[in-house]
């Protein structure tokens, strides 16, 4: 398994990050300014976007992993690597928004991450269609933040 930072053609992801995010304007609007990690292992299997939001704080805009790859640990270990990289670089908070699915909601707690906020009405205020997760139509997106630490 190999991580590693994308530099270049961030756009060649996007197949991979409309799993994560399924408006490629949305993803656009973050892809730019952020850094973009690949997982291979030894085909790519999962990617993860993270940006500076000033404050100590980086937020983790995109997680996607290929479907069929989907349960096996790389979600997790994308988390853990970007939360690494993230605390060696003096961030002290790494955020992430997302749906109240409770699957989602368990996955993030599992990676450490506690109920930080809510901002209501997100989803339908923000993309042009309406967003279904595991049969959860999405309104507000959930706020959760993992204190990090240097390592």
């Amino acid at each position: 398994m190999e991580i590693r930072e994308i530099l270049e053609n961030k756009t060649d992801f996007l197949p991979l990050l409309l799993i994560g995010d399924e408006q490629q304007e949305m993803i656009l609007r973050y892809l730019s300014r952020g850094r973009l990690f690949a997982l291979y292992d030894p085909q790519l299997c999962a990617v993860g976007v993270i940006t500076d939001e000033g404050n100590g704080c980086c937020e983790l805009k995109n997680l996607a992993v290929e479907p069929a790859r989907q349960r096996c640990g790389y979600g997790s270990r994308m988390v853990e690597f970007i939360a690494s990289v993230a605390a060696r670089q003096g961030y002290r908070m790494l955020r992430v928004g997302t749906g109240e699915v409770p699957s989602t909601l368990r996955f993030y707690a599992h990676c450490g991450f506690q109920p930080a906020g809510r901002i209501p009405d997100f989803f339908t205020r923000n993309y042009d269609h309406p967003i279904v997760e595991a049969g959860i139509l999405l309104r507000d997106m959930i706020l959760l933040e993992r204190k990090l630490s240097r390592q």
